[in-house]
């Protein structure tokens, strides 16, 4: 074990490793060394406590303005309360019974204050915070460390404050930075004009000037760009090592027969992508291909025709989906598509067709029975399912293709599961709906070919979004219902989105009944918490009480129907089944419409509550209407005051269509470590400093260098040091994160 791998307790103790492991995740000598500050602050530069959010864990620099004791009225007690202030705006610290601070916190000193932003009586404050002087005479570690240069703030937490974190790496830095080594090439650093990676931690934690700062991250950026692309490099070369076999389209075969069926010809971008997937498949390596693009662009025909070729050259195609919902969709739409083409070897059924079988997790004992029969017979050339696929008992006579509906949702040991079900590995093909920019695919789907539909087939319609803001204008929201009801009356549906399902169990209350008391500066600070009650927000609207409130409402004689993710498997088939036929008006649904789900009949949709959606999200929903020749109309629906960030992400879903802008919007207002699948693997982020989104020219450049050397040492054995880095990077749990590709 080297010397980064030593867990802290040899460093700082068992006390101060057990806090740094339990609220940062950091638990080796590496991992504090690789804990970057999020950002510096100058001396006498004190913060803006304008940008500071509620409910946000912040460490500032400001100047003590007043400090004033306060006793409690009847009883024994006090609170100190103590503003700081940074030349332009205030903020209260608020310490209960511990008067003795007075001493310590007099007007004028300037410090460090520490702890999460609440707010009381409309004022922005921190409840006891952790905080340290930066002005005493005395000279206090964290005083002497931060003199005369920058001051590194970290990514902290209650437990463990920015200066205490800062104590602890600089022990590391003094202790071990001569045992850190080098991942990158020496020729690489300096075709690139890189400093050493020792060096770069150094500047990175004590920088004295902007420009120190600027040439570590430099480093350390190419360094997670580096090494990741390695990664995805070898993992290209282990695939296209594999042995597949080539299936190619029969001349004159199923492929010819759906094509001449078509009662529309294929987008040029449909063609094209059909052609780079048709030239992956008659290889004698598995294709391994990324199929992205906007909402109703026509992946899945895409998909069908490369299934088709499949079965046209004797193999077996599966269309894994991650909603029964969504799995159904496909099915009753590749059977329409289809045909009697999709009923090979039955009664009526043409000489050139296959059978398509369906299985999910609820079917009913018998149609699963056959179901099982005609994949391992190989009657059923197509089968679309869900996770039920993926099961022990399920077998295929000769598996050629997996294509994976929303690969995000799917871990790694269900794909290559489905996938060990083929002799030689299959050809895979991955669809997302969720636009993704250039770098991010590059970095999150680095093993995978991309292929892209940015353009809409004929006949599909444009869709206008606009904002509906509720406690603004309620007379928005009414007029909302009337053009529901315009839309229904000219015979076309809509749909209702609401964030909640609404049958939730309510919360239980204690034994006795009654909730319990708190004394009263509990709750003070359960206040500060929340938030003044003003910014205290209801529960999220409801697909049951909402269906109710409209059916007896402002959509009162309209047959509303409700969809959600908690309805028996058979009623939701059959809610989706009779809103296809025309047979429901409205359909008041969650998210589980948000992919797949085609009725082109539908031309409204109203998101309720609609700021707490995604952007991305918002996007895919929307894609449900303007399927057909009528337009579409989305109304997002929000109590948001104007100028929030909430209703500035509804404004920028509402001025465009196009979904990589959106994408990326999306993107700039989350963490980097989501863009990696952070929400999806529950693992951390390995990037720190790299920006997917920024960070174009590192990447591409990146890649081009990983490529060349793995095409040279493909098992790094002249580079030992960045082998280490990688083991580091895939651990288990990152391992289990990068092969969701």
């Amino acid at each position: 074990m080297g010397a980064l791998d030593e867990p802290l307790t040899k460093l700082v103790g068992d006390r101060t490793a057990k806090v740094l492991a339990d609220s940062l995740k950091l638990r080796t000598v590496g991992d504090l060394l690789h804990h970057y500050p999020r950002r510096y602050v100058e001396r006498g530069q004190l913060t803006s406590l304008d940008e500071l959010e509620i409910d946000e864990h912040v460490t500032v620099l400001a100047r003590i303005e007043k400090v004033t004791l306060i006793p409690f009225r009847g009883r024994k007690g006090d609170r100190l309360e103590v503003v700081v202030t940074d030349g332009r705006s205030r903020l209260s610290l608020v310490f209960f019974n511990q008067g003795w601070r007075q001493k310590e916190l007099r007007a004028g000193a300037q410090g460090l204050f520490a702890g999460k932003v609440g707010v009381f009586n409309r004022t922005r404050q921190l409840v006891s915070p952790d905080y340290q002087l930066l002005d005493e005479d005395a000279g206090s570690d964290a005083a002497k460390q931060f003199a005369g240069r920058l001051i590194p703030v970290y990514g902290a937490s209650a437990q463990m404050p920015s200066w205490k974190l800062s104590i602890c790496i600089e022990t590391a830095l003094t202790k071990h930075l001569g045992d850190v080594g080098e991942p990158l090439p020496a020729e690489l650093r300096e075709r690139h004009d890189l400093i050493p990676l020792p060096e770069a931690l150094e500047l990175i934690h004590r920088p004295r000037s902007q420009a120190d700062r600027e040439r570590a991250q430099s480093r350390l950026r190419w360094d997670e760009a580096f090494v990741l692309q390695v990664a995805l490099a070898q993992r290209r070369a282990a695939d296209s090592a594999l042995p597949a076999k080539p299936r190619k389209a029969a001349a004159g075969g199923l492929l010819d027969a759906f094509d001449a069926r078509l009662p529309f010809t294929l987008t040029e971008g449909q063609r094209k992508v059909s052609a780079e997937i048709a030239a992956d498949l008659a290889t004698e390596h598995p294709m391994h291909r990324l199929l992205q693009g906007e909402v109703g662009s026509g992946k899945t025909l895409v998909a069908l025709r490369a299934m088709l070729a499949v079965v046209d050259a004797g193999g077996q195609a599966v269309l894994l989906a991650p909603t029964e919902v969504l799995a159904q969709q496909h099915h009753r739409s590749i059977v329409e598509m289809m045909g009697d083409l999709a009923e090979g070897g039955m009664l009526g059924g043409s000489d050139l067709g296959t059978r398509v079988v369906l299985l999910t997790g609820s079917m009913g004992a018998p149609a699963r029975r056959q179901a099982l029969l005609d994949m391992a017979c190989g009657d059923a050339g197509i089968a679309i399912g869900t996770h039920a696929l993926i099961e022990d008992k399920v077998q295929f006579q000769d598996l050629g293709l997996v294509v994976v509906d929303e690969q995000h949702r799917f871990g790694v040991e269900q794909r290559d599961a489905l996938r060990a079900k083929g002799d030689q590995p299959p050809h895979l093909l991955v669809m997302t709906a969720t636009p993704i920019p250039r770098t991010v695919a590059m970095t999150v789907f680095g093993d995978l070919e991309t292929s892209v539909l940015d353009q809409l087939p004929a006949g599909r319609s444009p869709i206008s979004t606009h904002v509906v803001p509720a406690l603004e204008k309620p007379n928005f929201l009414t007029r909302a219902w009337e053009r529901v009801r315009e839309e229904v009356g000219k015979g076309h549906q809509a749909y209702v989105v609401c964030p909640r399902i609404g049958d939730e169990e309510p919360a239980a209350l204690p034994k006795d009944g009654k909730k319990k008391r708190k004394a009263p500066e509990d709750d003070f600070e359960d206040v500060a918490d929340l938030g003044a009650e003003s910014d205290e927000r209801r529960p999220p609207l409801s697909v049951v009480e909402t269906a109710e409130k409209l059916a007896k409402g402002p959509l009162s004689g309209l047959r509303v129907e409700i969809l959600h993710g908690r309805l028996a498997p058979e009623a939701k088939d059959e809610v989706m089944r009779r809103f296809a036929a025309g047979e429901v008006d409205v359909l008041v649904a969650t998210t589980v419409i948000e992919v797949g789900v085609n009725v082109p009949n539908s031309t409204a949709m109203v998101i309720m509550d609609a700021d707490r959606f995604g952007v991305s999200q918002l996007h895919q929903l929307r894609g449900r209407v303007g399927r057909g020749s009528a337009a579409g109309l989305c109304l997002l629906v929000s109590d948001m005051p104007a100028g929030s960030a909430a209703r500035a992400r509804l404004e920028a879903v509402a001025g465009t269509l196009d979904g990589f802008e959106l994408s990326r919007i999306d993107l700039e207002q989350r963490r980097e470590g989501d863009v990696l699948g952070q929400a999806q693997s529950g693992v951390k982020s390995s990037l720190k400093v790299l920006s997917v989104l920024e960070d174009e020219e590192v990447i591409l450049t990146a890649r081009t260098e990983a490529t060349r050397l793995v095409a040279e040492d493909p098992d790094l054995a002249a580079h030992p040091e960045l082998r280490t880095a990688l083991e580091s990077l895939l651990d288990e749990d990152r391992a289990a994160y990068m092969e969701k590709g």
